[in-house]
């Protein structure tokens, strides 16, 4: 046990994460690898079902986001992260306590991820009503060492994925 990996994709809300980690993990699967997302969108109506997006409650979210990362792993469970975690230390938290950590910076201007906006959040931070959206009135810390980035706006979810496959398989990681 403990051999299990982790891949953490970060990058600003409507950058591609979600449709890429869909991706990776039907892969995955396909290879037998029985891995589980983090989805943050998920974890979060039950971690903090009203959510303030402060400080505060970003750095408890994501700590415990990692956390839940480490024990899977520990056990043997892959995991992708599929979260913003706007500053580089929440990321880092993952990879203090996760041996095999792959940390993919999914790339993508603000401009397409608002054009984007399945979820109406630029439209709601252009209205005042969500002024800590990262990118868009809040922070957001792009990884200065990412293992891999990938194109949110230039490469499909699927090529993404095959990128971030290919990583694992380099590392020996599958």
């Amino acid at each position: 046990m403990g051999s299990a990996f982790a891949v953490w994709l970060t990058g600003l809300p409507a950058s591609g994460k979600s449709a890429i980690a869909r991706s990776l993990l039907r892969m995955l699967h396909e290879r037998g690898c029985d891995a589980a997302v983090l989805e943050s969108d998920v974890l979060r109506t039950l971690l903090t079902p009203y959510p303030k997006y402060d400080e505060a409650e970003r750095e408890l979210f994501y700590g415990v986001m990692a956390q839940l990362g480490a024990i899977l792993t520990e056990r043997g469970v892959p995991v992708v992260f599929d979260a913003t975690a706007n500053r580089r230390v929440y990321r880092d938290q993952a990879r203090r306590r996760i041996a095999r950590f792959a940390e993919v910076f999914v790339d993508c201007p603000i401009e397409v991820c608002a054009a984007r906006d399945p979820k109406g959040l630029y439209r709601k931070a252009r209205a005042g009503s969500a002024p800590t959206l990262p990118g868009a009135g809040g922070d957001y810390e792009p990884p200065e060492r990412p293992e891999l980035v990938v194109r949110g706006d230039a490469a499909s979810p699927q090529d993404s994925a095959l990128r971030i496959f290919a990583l694992l398989e380099q590392r020996r990681w599958l």
